[in-house]
């Protein structure tokens, strides 16, 4: 599960998502969550001075930036998520995509800096930590061979957390999922209405990037990928698959 939007401002919601994730586990699924953080990171970057801007729904990030952008993400806004975790009765373990071996990156584009694209490699440490009964809680920091630390889009390192577990993968944030251009909720999705919705400018800018993670991560899994509210994770307690917001799904499985 991937939270992000207005989370770690919403304490109801926080108080609700991590009772229900905890219920999850009572029932035997493992859950691994993944967290971004751009409203707080935004806010601190401000604060110190420094200009910060998006392009296509991803952050621009200098190398000169990167010791903020972990701070807030890896540091502060991780360790929260560790606590709110353990006010549930979950054992959190606080780790990034550069822990473990999980992924590596590679630069998105020069002109975006230290924006990074992950590429799952060992599952090895969720694993081991899921058998001992702790709960992965996993920012979206990572690095590449060389050690330069990047920047990961959330919904982007979500979809490499489920494709090294092999997961069922659940994108959620403050908004109920997809909406048409009259703000309704469309339930199901599939490659050709989602290229006609950005075309005619329905899905922007950071829901493009959540989007095509989910098409992403449905060609990857081969299976349908959910986009909704944290609202809803209750949902999941009485029928694990029951569907959430909106479901997308995507032709051409890889291999």
């Amino acid at each position: 599960m991937k939270v992000g939007g207005d989370f770690f401002e919403d304490e109801q919601a926080q108080a609700s998502f991590f009772a229900s994730v905890a219920t999850l586990k009572n029932q035997g699924h493992n859950v691994a969550i993944v967290h971004g953080g751009g409203a707080q990171l935004q806010a601190q970057l401000t604060a110190l001075g420094f200009k910060s801007e998006k392009h296509e729904g991803l952050r621009i990030s200098p190398d000169e930036q990167m010791p903020v952008v972990a701070g807030v993400l890896a540091g502060t806004l991780n360790k929260k998520m560790v606590c709110m975790a353990a006010q549930a009765g979950l054992t959190g373990v606080g780790i990034s995509l550069a822990d473990g071996n999980l992924a590596v990156c590679e630069e998105v584009a020069p002109m975006l800096g230290a924006v990074g694209y992950p590429h799952p490699r060992s599952a090895k440490l969720l694993h081991q930590l899921m058998h001992a009964n702790l709960t992965p809680i996993i920012c979206s920091i990572g690095s590449d061979l060389n050690g330069r630390l990047y920047n990961v889009n959330a919904d982007q390192a979500a979809t490499c957390i489920s494709s090294l577990l092999y997961a069922d993968l659940y994108l959620l944030s403050d908004v109920s999922g997809v909406l048409d251009e009259k703000k309704q909720l469309i339930a199901h999705l599939d490659d050709s209405k989602i290229q006609q919705l950005v075309n005619s400018g329905v899905i922007t800018d950071g829901m493009i990037v959540k989007v095509k993670a989910a098409q992403e991560a449905s060609r990857t899994l081969g299976k349908a990928v959910q986009i909704g509210s944290w609202n809803d994770v209750s949902i999941l307690i009485d029928e694990l698959h029951r569907n959430t917001g909106t479901t997308i799904t995507s032709s051409g499985f890889l291999s």
